[in-house]
């Protein structure tokens, strides 16, 4: 599986954006798909995760309510609209494909090579 992520950019606090990850070479559908970030200096974080097949959620608390991840299986296309941003959201996000394990950790088999979110105050 290829994950490509884009939709990343520069953005003012309290915009909104919407980063889209697109995946080829098999179909994720009835999988997890999930976001994480990296902030400069800083370990990569989870932001949200899909369960393709049923559109359950979840999220980490610091996006909840802000962020909201969708999918479109025939796409083969996961999405995180990301609203209200603040300058706590600079990163570069990483779609994931495929959780073996915690969905909220990075197990997932395979990784996208991320797009750069920079929130200016």
């Amino acid at each position: 599986v290829q994950l490509q992520a884009s939709g990343g950019g520069l953005v003012q606090a309290g915009d909104s954006l919407r980063l889209s990850c697109a995946a080829s070479g098999r179909s994720t559908s009835g999988n997890t798909m999930g976001w994480f970030r990296q902030a400069p200096g800083l370990e990569r974080e989870f932001v949200a995760a899909i369960r393709t097949s049923s559109g359950v959620t979840t999220y980490a608390d610091s996006v909840k309510g802000r962020f909201t991840i969708s999918r479109d299986n025939a796409k083969n296309t996961v999405y995180l609209q990301m609203n209200s941003l603040k300058p706590e959201d600079t990163a570069v996000y990483h779609c994931a494909a495929v959780s073996t394990g915690n969905w909220q950790r990075e197990e997932y088999r395979y990784w996208g090579q991320g797009t750069l979110v920079t929130v200016s105050s």
